[in-house]
């Protein structure tokens, strides 16, 4: 597998490996998915355009040996040294591969050392505790603080923060 930071020429094999991975019943194939929360596309050639036009974002995707995007991440620089990781992403038939937590210290390598990032942070759909306890044995910490969703629902549904210290480079731990 190979993980590099994305071009737009990925965009069109990648997008539905985003969606078979968090929406219909294609997600079922894996252990995380939202499914069961909602339902609607969970993104758009549109916005992974603009992720790749930001300068304040990267969007790395995880290749197979063929060469096809099998999952992907985002990071995005919130300033004062302060990353966000968004849109993990792992096609449902190859997850618990371990490829999420290569995806995921790949997207901490990138906050530090493009960002220049010590914390990286992420929110999580606070009904998902299996997903939160994964976070939570990659080093990542429940804050307490809470956010809404980016989307109005009926339900609402409210999102728990979570954060991990980057350590230098140099410095393993």
């Amino acid at each position: 597998m190979e993980i590099r930071v994305a071009v737009a020429s990925d965009l069109p094999a990648l997008h539905p490996v985003i969606e078979r991975a968090y929406r219909g019943d294609s997600a079922r194939a894996g252990w995380t998915f939202e499914s069961d929360l909602l339902d609607g596309e969970r993104t758009d050639l549109e916005e992974l355009t603009a992720v790749l036009e930001s300068p304040a974002d990267r969007l790395l995707v995880a290749l197979s040996d063929e060469g096809a995007p099998i999952g992907c991440v985002q990071v995005t620089d919130r300033g004062e040294g302060l990353s966000y990781l968004g849109l993990l992403c792992i096609d449902p038939v190859l997850q618990a591969g371990g490829l999420g937590r290569m995806l995921i210290a790949a997207a901490e390598s990138l906050a530090r050392d493009v960002f220049g990032a010590r914390a990286m942070e992420m929110t999580v759909i606070d009904k998902r505790s299996e997903l939160i306890a994964y976070y939570e044995r990659r080093g990542y910490a429940l804050t307490g603080e809470k956010r809404a969703f980016p989307i109005v629902l009926d339900p609402p549904l409210g999102m728990v923060v979570l954060e991990k210290p980057l350590l230098p480079a140099n410095v393993s731990g």
